[in-house]
């Protein structure tokens, strides 16, 4: 089963529980190329009692009539804005404070409107911060997991942002978001197969995007791909032009799994000098011979090679 869920991701989590009572709002940073997988169900749970506001980056990636139906679905929740944006429009951008303050409702005047950004890992919530702020305070990068800790940015309309580390839950039971997810870097290429992520991944764009696949790559027309084979626990299949994989590579150290190590090995990580460990190998020899016979005369099965 595919998922990524390292020790800081845990920690992450506790500081977020920890923080939210002083919190007057949410942000939660979604993937507008996939709003449904990559909303953590977990921030979720922990942000059900105040108000939260969606905010889908990388708008210019995704479909825009798709991203329409989604905006327009969070804004029917309670509690609840939607916005998407492309993070590093700072014209687009100019909306957010404004919208924390109607979510927040009333604020003491004599202190900012206390809002904590979450969302996966690989979404863009430095990006956002960095254009909020109009400079680069949050480390970026095009990797999951960049931001290890918290870090407070006042920006300009009385907010007060908390960056916080992306955060995946523990079990990805859906693996088809999960390999959505790995395509879009949220999960760490050390813990997915590249291979069968590329190929889950153009099976799903070649049923949802034929057209728009053949015109990117200059195709005649696709190869045939099979059904997301995750959703019945089978494993992926190439490209009929493409051979299939006949299994993963494995490290030298499993090459030879099925042999039992040589007995002078063990003495050797039990430090016994060398002179013992090759008198341990011959009197294993000795022993495995067998008991006398024609052709091994003199030995005893109760000698162990020694004479009588």
């Amino acid at each position: 089963m595919l998922g990524w869920y390292p020790g800081h991701m845990n920690k992450a989590r506790r500081q977020i529980q920890e923080a939210l009572p002083e919190i007057d709002v949410a942000i939660e940073v979604l993937d507008a190329r996939l709003p449904y997988s990559s909303a953590n169900p977990m921030l979720a749970g922990l942000t059900r009692h105040k108000p939260v506001l969606k905010i889908l980056s990388r708008a210019d990636l995704a479909d825009p009539e798709r991203t329409r139906e989604w905006v327009a679905y969070f804004d029917s929740l309670p509690d609840t804005r939607a916005l998407a944006v492309t993070t590093t429009n700072a014209r687009e951008l100019k909306r957010i404070p404004k919208l924390c303050h109607e979510l927040a409702g009333q604020v003491r005047a004599d202190r900012d409107v206390r809002v904590m950004v979450m969302g996966i890992p690989n979404v863009g919530k430095s990006t956002l911060i960095n254009g909020l702020a109009g400079k680069a305070i949050a480390k970026t990068g095009n990797e999951p997991a960049v931001t290890k800790r918290q870090q407070k940015v006042r920006i300009a309309g009385r907010v007060a942002l908390i960056d916080t580390p992306g955060v995946l839950w523990p079990k990805i039971e859906d693996q088809a978001s999960a390999y959505r997810l790995a395509a879009t870097g949220a999960i760490r290429d050390t813990a997915i197969d590249y291979v069968d992520v590329a190929v889950v991944t153009a099976a799903e764009l070649a049923r949802r995007y034929p057209e728009a696949l053949k015109a990117r790559y200059k195709l005649a027309d696709l190869p045939p791909y099979a059904a997301n084979p995750r959703r019945s626990g089978s494993r992926p299949t190439a490209p009929a032009h493409r051979p299939a994989r006949r299994g993963r590579l494995r490290r030298p150290c499993d090459t030879h799994r099925d042999r039992q190590p040589p007995r002078w090995a063990a003495c050797r990580r039990r430090g016994r000098p060398a002179s013992r460990r090759r008198g341990a190998a011959a009197r294993t020899a000795r022993r495995q011979a067998g008991p006398p016979d024609a052709g091994n005369p003199g030995r005893h099965p109760r000698s162990h090679g020694r004479g009588r």
